[in-house]
């Protein structure tokens, strides 16, 4: 059949991303009509079961909705619970909140770039394929991935579901002699950090180019990880705007469509991109020297609009978080408590913070003995849903206004626009299975 035919594909499951999903196509007389990323796990219900609970339980239950970025969740948690009690957490602790993340940017975005992405561009099936062919590559990012855990588990307890995250900041905080060998596994690292970003620069990238609005947070004077404002770059690169963490929901709407159970949301009633594209985008300029040194040696101009460069700016940033990281732990001074106290009262509060996939914002409302009465999270991966969609009708006209491709490499080419994105459907891959009817 000619691409000029009509034909429907169905990718029934996604192999090498966080969970369960299918992708639908349909295509008439040679244009993509439709592009349906379907999301098809059962609902997980967290913010009905948060419903009812005491306002320091958020974090520990919350971390469970992820096993790779438990700490956003947890500090998207304690934000909002903090900001329903009129209490803010600032100075060391504020500090080391921060080093955490640094953890998780480090370890999931490392996992990422070597166990999903890279085969990609590499033409491997998988990691274990690119660890036939690229040995060396592969062993560099998992030594990447086990000094990110090793912040996680030094600071949290325990590098998945951290156990020492509390509201107000932690059970315990480590000494400064605990914090050292850790400097020095973050100096060797960083070899590794800059041999990454060398390495994907060099990977051949499609043309592609998004128009979506860039949504991130904004802080003054720093990349923005653990605070910030949500900060919005519109998609023909014109000035930002930027709104309160409260007025969120006002601006980024959700609602449900028939084939996903993950809501879909638009940004002042457009499709919005989320993550490290959009991240870099908005605070490119307060990246240390070091990462800016990096993003200028791979290429990077202030703004990248194409998604399949997704996998530098990624590398650019494990440099950051290494970066930063170090410069935390040398100006750490032990706190005089692990925490402040966060004595409950009725109100409603708000929290956003940079996941590796991009801004997470929690909401909770709570009565006057720190009950939460009702909560809302609106995690990056169904904030980009619906562009993810839009971009994968993109590549495929493209794919089919140049040629006829066949089942297969359709199901490659669209694989690869998904990955670029980084979808955390949950916490499991599956194998690909693509029927293909023809109308």
């Amino acid at each position: 059949m000619t691409h000029r035919g009509s034909r429907v594909l169905h990718v029934g499951s996604l192999s090498r991303v966080e969970g369960e999903g299918a992708l639908h196509l349909r295509v008439d007389d040679g244009r993509v009509t439709e592009a349906r990323l379907q999301i098809y796990e059962p609902p997980r219900f967290f913010e009905a079961f948060l419903r009812g609970r005491g306002h320091t339980e958020p974090p520990d239950i919350t971390a469970r909705v992820c096993g790779i970025c438990p700490v956003a969740y947890q500090m998207s948690a304690c934000a909002a619970v903090e900001d329903a009690c009129g209490i803010t957490v600032d100075g060391q602790l504020a500090e080391l909140r921060r080093l955490l993340y640094c953890g998780e940017w480090i370890e999931s975005q490392t996992l990422h770039i070597h166990l999903l992405h890279a085969p990609d561009f590499l033409g491997c099936a998988s990691a274990i394929d690119l660890a036939r062919t690229h040995r060396a590559e592969v062993e560099r990012g998992l030594r990447l991935k086990q000094t990110g855990n090793a912040l996680m588990e030094e600071l949290g307890g325990r590098a998945i579901h951290p156990v020492n995250v509390r509201v107000g900041g932690f059970h315990r905080v480590p000494t400064r002699a605990e914090l050292r060998p850790l400097h020095e596994r973050l100096k060797r690292a960083m070899d590794d950090a800059w041999a990454t970003v060398r390495w994907v620069s060099g990977f051949g990238f499609p043309d592609a180019h998004c128009d979506e609005d860039f949504l991130a947070l904004a802080e003054p004077g720093r990349y923005a990880i653990a605070a910030g404002t949500p900060t919005v770059l519109p998609g023909d690169d014109g000035p930002q705007r930027s709104f309160l963490v409260s007025d969120f929901t006002e601006h980024v709407v959700e609602r449900q469509v028939p084939h996903s159970t993950a809501l879909q949301s638009e940004l002042d009633g457009r499709r919005h991109l989320t993550g490290s594209l959009a991240r870099y985008a908005i605070n490119h300029r307060l990246l240390s020297p070091l990462a800016h040194q990096a993003a200028a040696e791979a290429g990077l101009n202030a703004v990248c609009r194409n998604p399949f460069r997704s996998i530098i700016v990624r590398a650019v940033e494990v440099v950051y978080a290494i970066d930063e990281a170090m410069r935390i732990i040398d100006a750490y001074e032990p706190p005089p408590r692990p925490s402040v106290e966060v004595p409950p009262r009725a109100g409603t509060g708000h929290g956003a913070t940079e996941a590796p996939r991009g801004l997470l914002y929690h909401r909770y409302t709570l009565d006057a003995d720190g009950t939460v009465t009702d909560a809302r999270l609106v995690p990056p991966t169904a904030q980009n849903q619906g562009a993810i969609e839009e971009h994968l009708r993109r590549v495929v006209q493209a794919a089919m206004d140049d040629c006829d491709p066949g089942t297969t490499e359709l199901t490659a080419l669209c694989e690869r626009a998904i990955r670029n994105h980084d979808p955390c459907i949950s916490c499991s891959t599956h194998f690909l299975d693509l029927t293909v009817e023809r109308a």
